[in-house]
């Protein structure tokens, strides 16, 4: 099972890569919905809580504040 504790500025992998061919995001904005940047391309998606944490398959790199 995948550790749901993730945070701001987080770096995460995604069980999908982006079609840029990269597969790290960095969570830009919590909430209901979650802004994911793709590190890439800089493209960035607006999805839901529910639908990220289904989606997300690791945290690569946790922010220490």
């Amino acid at each position: 099972m995948v550790d749901k504790d993730f945070g701001l500025n987080d770096i995460v992998e995604m069980k999908k890569q982006h079609p840029c061919g990269t597969n790290r995001w960095k969570i830009i904005r919590l909430g209901m919905d979650i802004r994911i940047k793709c590190e890439g391309c800089d493209h960035s998606v607006l999805i839901p809580r529910k639908e990220f944490t289904r989606k997300l398959k690791k945290i690569l790199v946790k922010h220490e504040e």
